[in-house]
């Protein structure tokens, strides 16, 4: 059970992290980076995965593909920010951490329009005249 292993990694990093603070804060920063890292590193497989079933699932009805890359594009930005605002904040840096997180949400917007654009036409076409 994956879980299991991912749990332990952040329970020992915790531990290590605790008895780190007062005596090298910048060494604990550097092992929550790479605690984070590791665990990120250790999902690609299983991103990986989804995103096949994903394609294979888009690909029997007949979805445009387009639609399908562009959500998991937003997906995938919403994951890479969450987790940049996490380590920036446990850095201490909260004001960086919300441009991140603001910037990310207006990648998404940005990303966002064409599928919005089709949903409106879509809807026009369905009014009557």
């Amino acid at each position: 059970m994956e879980i299991i292993q991912i749990v332990g990694l952040g329970l020992v990093a915790t531990i290590i992290i605790i008895v780190l603070k007062d005596i090298n804060p910048h060494f604990s920063f550097l092992i929550v980076l790479f605690t984070g890292v590791m665990i990120f590193l250790f999902l690609l497989g299983k991103i990986s995965r989804v995103i096949e079933i994903l394609d294979s699932l888009a690909t029997q009805a007949n979805i445009n593909m387009v639609y399908l890359e562009t959500i998991l594009k937003i997906i995938g930005i919403a994951y890479v920010a969450e987790f940049a605002v996490q380590i920036t904040k446990d850095a201490g840096q909260g004001a960086i951490a919300e441009k991140i997180e603001l910037a990310g949400k207006l990648l998404i917007m940005v990303l966002a329009i064409p599928i919005i654009g089709a949903i409106i036409e879509t809807v026009i076409q369905l009014l009557p005249s």
